[in-house]
């Protein structure tokens, strides 16, 4: 009953998020046409605002994101061509990261640093407790197993660290310059304000909820270790 339970709140901590968050994404995804232009023309207009006309916009089937070393804001079709709330607000959260990159904010020098190492040290740690048998069968000892598999927990506690530095990163181009933006430019009246701060405070939620799944999955490896 209470391994049931706590499967339970695991289940509701790192899914709930991602269900609410869509929730509130298809709550103010809907067309307005009173909105002078697209999510992608935004991201323009905001970007040539802020001196940065050499950073592009383009459209993505990859998810939104800002490329540091591309020097691009990337859009989903439905941000990028459309008029929604969702579409504004997501559009200038990316610009918020551009502006992060602009200003030379560390913490997103150093997340996209420790993703670089991340990607090779996920494929090296996979490598890794794949040889745990192999390690073990040669030397006929499951020490030499246990050490393998120490280096493969090694390289997933990289990816936990990622998912922790990502949370400030993302929190910082949000409400402290994408929110600012928008507010002091006079970009949405105040009830849609409340709405973007809505969205912003769901995608931040994903993030923590990728923290903590991540810090499950290094924990339950832990465990395993200690059987």
């Amino acid at each position: 009953m209470r391994l049931a339970l706590l499967l339970i709140i695991i289940g509701l901590v790192i899914f709930g998020p991602q269900l609410w968050t869509r929730r509130v994404f298809a709550q103010y995804n809907g067309p307005r046409p009173d909105y002078p232009g697209t999510g992608g023309e935004l991201a323009r207009h905001l970007l040539d605002r802020f001196d940065m006309n050499h950073i592009k916009v383009e459209m993505t089937e990859l998810g939104d994101h800002y490329d540091p070393e591309s020097r691009a804001v990337r859009l989903t079709r439905d941000k990028f061509s459309g008029k929604s709330l969702t579409a504004l607000t997501v559009a200038a959260h990316e610009v918020g990261h551009a502006i992060q990159d602009h200003t030379g904010y560390q913490p997103l020098t150093e997340r996209a640093r420790l993703v670089r190492i991340a990607q090779g040290a996920e494929k090296v740690g996979a490598l890794v407790m794949m040889g745990i048998p192999i390690a073990t069968a040669l030397a006929k000892t499951p020490t030499a197993g246990m050490l393998v598999m120490l280096a493969g927990m090694a390289t997933m506690g990289i990816s936990t660290l990622v998912h922790f530095f990502t949370l400030p990163v993302e929190w910082d181009a949000s409400f402290r310059r994408a929110l600012p933006v928008l507010q002091q430019g006079n970009y949405l009246s105040a009830e849609d304000m409340r709405g973007a701060r809505r969205i912003l405070t769901a995608a931040a939620l994903t993030y923590l909820a990728a923290s903590l799944g991540s810090l499950l999955n290094l924990w339950r490896w832990i465990g395993f270790l200690r059987r």
